[in-house]
C-alpha cells in the first residue's frame, strides 16, 4: 500500500541529491529530478550490486540541455519532455547522460520529475537536475536532512551535446500512438476530434500531490462554466503516485475552496484508484482491450503497451482532464478557459 516506488522512495528521504541510485526499473532515471543520478539497470546487474556492494557501467557522454525563456499556459514538465522527445526524433538521446539547467529557475519539482523519468523514453542513460535552490527547497519542506555537500558541474566540464530549449515555444502537447516522440500540439490534435475510451490521470510520472490538483484546478474551474460532468461512455480514472499522496487527495485544498482533489474528480464523475502501474503495462481491470483508446498521462505509448492491441496517447493531466470533458482529446483551451497564472499555476 506504500505506492509506486519513484515516489515513495524521494518522500521517505531514500533519495537525496548527489545519490547515486541504479534500479531495476527504467524509470530509476526520475531520482534525476531530486540531484541524484538515477538509471536503470537489469536485475542480474542488481544482484550483483546487492552481492558486492558495487555494480558496472559505462560511463555515457554528457548531454547538456539549458532550459530558460518563460513558461507558457497550461505547459506543464509532461509538454516540456514530449517536446524535447519530439525535436529529438529517432536519435533520442544517443544513451547519453542528460544534464538540464534550469536556467531562470521557474521548473518545479514536480515538473522535473516528469522530465527525468522519461528520459527512459529518450534512451538517456540518465537525466539530471543538478541541486540548485528549488531542490534544497523541496527538502526541507518536508524535513529531510540532506546528506552530501551540493554538486555542480565544474568549469572544465565537457559536454558533446550542449542545446538550448526555449521554454517559450513549448505549448501543450499530445503524443499519438505508437511512440512517445510522436508528439504533436495539443490544439492542432483536436481539431482531429480523436475520441476514447478511457482518460487516466497518475502512474510514476505525473501521480505526484501537485499533477493532481493541477487538473483538480481545471475541473473546478470547467464547472463553474458548466462543464461539470466528464463526457458520456468515457471512463476517467486515477491512479496516485503514493499511498502518501492517496491520503493527501483526501484533504481539503484552499486553492479548491475547502473541497479535496478527491471530491473534485468525483464529482465530475472520476474514480480514484489505488497506487499502482496497472494499466500503465497492460495489467489489470483498467488496462486497455483489443480496439480501446486511452488519453493517459503515462510514459509509455508502444504498440499493446497498454493491454493487447489497445491505442495510448500520451499528454498532461490538464490535457487529459480537459479532454475528459470533451470527449476528445484536446488542450484546456478548448473548454473556453482564460489563463490565470494565480488560479492555475
Amino acid at each position: 500500500g506504500d505506492g509506486i516506488f519513484h515516489f515513495f522512495f524521494p518522500e521517505q528521504g531514500l533519495v537525496v541529491p548527489g545519490a547515486f541510485i541504479p534500479g531495476a526499473d527504467s524509470h530509476s532515471r526520475a531520482y534525476g529530478a531530486y540531484g541524484a543520478i538515477g538509471m536503470g539497470v537489469g536485475s542480474t546487474t542488481l544482484g550483483f550490486g546487492w552481492s558486492t556492494g558495487s555494480i558496472y557501467f559505462t560511463l555515457a557522454k554528457q548531454r547538456r540541455v539549458v532550459l530558460d525563456g518563460t513558461l507558457q499556459p497550461w505547459v506543464n514538465g509532461k509538454d516540456i519532455v514530449l517536446e524535447l522527445l519530439r525535436r529529438w526524433g529517432a536519435a533520442q538521446s544517443q544513451g547519453m547522460g542528460v544534464e538540464f539547467v534550469d536556467a531562470s529557475k521557474q521548473i518545479p519539482i514536480p515538473f522535473r520529475n516528469t522530465i527525468c523519468n522519461m528520459m527512459a523514453e529518450a534512451e538517456a542513460q540518465n537525466g539530471l537536475f543538478a541541486q540548485d535552490d528549488i531542490t534544497t527547497e523541496w527538502f526541507a519542506e518536508r524535513g529531510i536532512e540532506l546528506a552530501y555537500p551540493r554538486i555542480a558541474p565544474g568549469a572544465d566540464a565537457v559536454y558533446a551535446i550542449d542545446e538550448a530549449f526555449d521554454l517559450g515555444d513549448v505549448v501543450p502537447m499530445v503524443a499519438k500512438p505508437f511512440s512517445p516522440g510522436n508528439a504533436f500540439p495539443a490544439d492542432e490534435v483536436a481539431k482531429e476530434r480523436i475520441v476514447f475510451d478511457k482518460a487516466m490521470i497518475g502512474s510514476c510520472t505525473n501521480g505526484g500531490y501537485d499533477d493532481l490538483l493541477g487538473a483538480a484546478l481545471l475541473l473546478r474551474a470547467a464547472r463553474g462554466i458548466g462543464l461539470d460532468r466528464i463526457a458520456a461512455g468515457r471512463e476517467f480514472l486515477i491512479f496516485p503516485g503514493s499511498g502518501l499522496v492517496k491520503r493527501q487527495i483526501e484533504q481539503p485544498d484552499r486553492r479548491l475552496g475547502g473541497d479535496s482533489i478527491a471530491e473534485v474528480f468525483r464529482a465530475a464523475g472520476g474514480q480514484i484508484r489505488d497506487s499502482w502501474c496497472g494499466p500503465c503495462f497492460g495489467q489489470g481491470p483498467d488496462s486497455l482491450s483489443a480496439g480501446q483508446r486511452a488519453i493517459t498521462t503515462f510514459n509509455r505509448n508502444w504498440q499493446n503497451r497498454m493491454g493487447l492491441g489497445g491505442e495510448g496517447y500520451l499528454a498532461s493531466p490538464a490535457v487529459v482532464a480537459a479532454s475528459a470533458l470533451v470527449g476528445y482529446m484536446a488542450p484546456p483551451s478548448e473548454l473556453g478557459l482564460t489563463w490565470d497564472a494565480d488560479a492555475f499555476g
